[in-house]
């Protein structure tokens, strides 16, 4: 099946960039572009998109208010933040909102390409250069989220869909975390989903963001066996 693809950012050489790298892939069509966050709910609207690439400064409407809107009114079209090192802030508001995930507007074409297909797959994205800045940045500001709610929502999760949430959090595949519990990924998976379900998530970024507020998993915790393929997946 083909990927259809909606591109958003104000920048028309970014774009143009962003075209030629996924039109040239056989299972990838570009559908639209936009310039700013207004364009992109029209676009999205119109074309329906699987993937939403979607920068953060913009006029009018920001990326961020935009994809806002999109997790809330098109939740089939996969909402990816593009970022730069200094926008962790925007980043982690961004995973806080339910995109799928981001990714650095400098990550090499196969990386580009890889994110969509991972997206459009129904898995998120978290571009390992400024995951461990963005959990930093907002894992250590108080939440109103946090507290007793939050500890009793992880409560209603076993203590297996506990360890996969760790798990998930602390950057391994689902591969990784099978083989850490000796579990079949079909089994992980299944855990991941009644993960979202008792905590009312709507991707599995935005668990690895509930795990850090939570508590569960803080900075600086690592459960080694990382992804070398130099973007770490959620699927």
């Amino acid at each position: 099946m083909t990927i259809s693809v909606a591109l958003v950012d104000d920048e028309a050489m970014v774009r143009v960039g962003l075209r030629m790298v996924l039109s040239g892939e056989p299972d990838i069509e570009v559908v639209g572009e936009a310039s700013d966050g207004l364009e992109a709910l029209d676009l999205v609207a119109r074309t329906r998109p699987d993937v939403v690439l979607i920068d953060v400064r913009m006029p009018r409407m920001d990326g961020l208010a935009a994809a806002r809107r999109l997790v809330r009114e098109h939740p089939d079209s996969k909402v990816v933040v593009l970022t730069t090192f200094d926008e962790d802030e925007h980043v982690a508001a961004a995973l806080r909102a339910g995109v799928s995930g981001f990714l650095l507007k400098v990550a090499p074409p196969e990386h580009l390409v890889d994110a969509v297909r991972t997206v459009a797959a129904g898995g998120g994205l978290l571009d390992p250069a400024v995951t461990l800045r963005v959990i930093a940045a907002f894992a250590g500001q108080p939440d109103q989220g946090s507290g007793p709610d939050r500890a009793a929502e992880l409560a209603s999760l076993t203590s297996r869909e506990t360890d996969v949430l760790r798990l998930l959090a602390q950057g391994l595949t689902n591969t990784q975390i099978a083989a850490r519990l000796y579990l079949g990924e079909a089994t992980v998976k299944t855990h991941l989903s009644r993960v979202l379900m008792k905590l009312g998530l709507t991707s599995r970024v935005q668990a690895v963001v509930f795990a850090y507020e939570s508590g569960l998993v803080r900075p600086g915790d690592t459960a080694g066996g990382g992804d070398d393929s130099g973007v770490s997946r959620t699927p």
